[in-house]
């Protein structure tokens, strides 16, 4: 099966590099000394930001990936990639 880039990967791209800087952020956060509560939040927000680009990767893989296997290398494949992806799910 190819593994080459699919469409949703630049977007996917953009989002974990905006959660990588706001993760940067919060660092610095703590090492300000900022209030916990603040700080959990905008941890809840980097979360949120990797579990929605991790959903975007994994139903893009099912649509890319999945849905051409009868393309590519068959059924068997697929259905043992599933497995494999949606363990992450």
């Amino acid at each position: 099966m190819s593994h080459n880039a699919h469409s949703s990967h630049p977007a996917i791209i953009k989002r974990l590099n905006r959660a990588a800087g706001h993760l940067r952020s919060i660092v610095g956060m703590i090492e300000e000394e900022r209030p916990c509560v603040d700080i959990a939040q905008q941890l809840q927000a980097v979360e949120s930001a990797i579990a929605s680009a991790k959903r975007a990767l994994i139903n893009d893989h099912i649509d890319h990936c999945l849905v051409h296997a009868e393309e590519g290398e068959g059924t068997k494949v697929a259905v043992e990639q599933f497995r494999a992806i949606s363990k992450y799910w």
